[in-house]
């Protein structure tokens, strides 16, 4: 039998999970890898018009990973994976421009390109921060700068006007005096990649629960594993300890008629312009709950 592969994805609670032995309790025979290279950048540049949903199509090399929820439940729609109905997480996010940028308020960014991950959380987050000032035609999107780190570095550079960011690079943007115009928080969704066994599911979300706990407790205990993604040119310079706890996971049901409404949502906006996918909710989430 195969180890259950975990990967970390900009998030703390894998990495308490894996050093406070959470795993390792519920009997979860793993391995624990990095699999995005976010400490070197690499795996961040993947090429304009490639981001989340296209690396889901390439297939995840973990059995279970994290996205944005609008594209988890395309991919899972269109079969590329499972939804694991049985949890979704928030996370903190926004649009940040320099400390010098003449932009002020929502309604500048008009017709300013803003670096997002394509068909990634940033992408849709950013509409739907921004349609309540703006008309979707004026919302203007840059695909061509990489995923999240790459865009951060990109903004610190100045090389872009504005970025969408979550997480740690929020953090770190918003410590060295970024201003965010708007915030952009939204939800993400895990994802089952290939056929693992349930029971080696279950144990991987209980491990979680108690490293979400923890984090909720003693938040600046944690802050510092956020060094472990981030590229390396800016680790001298990173404070944690000023930092948040970032994406929480909510240990709630993600509904069919959140997974119905998500995918108007997602089909009026036209972000895939060959459909959603003809998954119903049945097919596309797994429950393990009540098993």
């Amino acid at each position: 039998m195969n180890k259950f592969v975990i990967a970390p994805h900009f998030r703390l609670q894998e990495w308490v999970a894996e050093e406070k032995g959470y795993f390792r309790d519920e009997g979860l025979d793993y391995e624990f890898r990095e699999t995005m290279d976010s400490s070197t950048g690499h795996g961040h540049q993947l090429g304009n018009k490639v981001g989340a949903f296209q690396s889901i199509e390439q297939g995840r090399a973990c059995d279970i990973s994290g996205a944005c929820h609008w594209t988890v439940n395309v991919a899972a729609a269109k079969g590329h994976a499972k939804l694991y109905a049985d949890a979704y997480s928030v996370s903190p996010a926004g649009i940040f421009v320099p400390p010098e940028s003449p932009i002020k308020e929502p309604a500048d960014l008009k017709g300013v390109p803003i670096s997002v991950g394509y068909q990634s959380g940033s992408h849709y987050a950013t509409i739907q921060a921004l349609e309540q000032y703006m008309p979707l035609s004026d919302i203007k999107l840059s695909f061509a700068d990489g995923l999240l780190f790459s865009r951060m570095e990109l903004l610190f550079d100045r090389k872009v006007p504005a970025v969408t960011v979550f997480s740690g690079p929020y953090y770190f943007l918003e410590q060295l005096g970024f201003r965010k115009v708007i915030d952009a928080t939204f939800m993400m969704a895990s994802m089952i990649n290939g056929n693992p066994e349930s029971d080696d599911v279950r144990k991987y979300f209980r491990a979680l629960r108690r490293a979400q706990r923890d984090i909720d407790l003693r938040p600046e205990l944690y802050t510092h594993y956020y060094q472990k993604e981030f590229p390396k040119r800016f680790h001298a310079v990173m404070d944690t300890r000023r930092w948040g706890p970032g994406e929480r996971i909510v240990f709630e049901p993600y509904t069919k008629e959140v997974f119905e409404e998500s995918q108007r949502w997602i089909a009026e906006r036209g972000i895939f312009p060959d459909g959603t996918g003809n998954g119903a909710y049945e097919n596309a989430a797994v429950t393990l709950a009540a098993e």
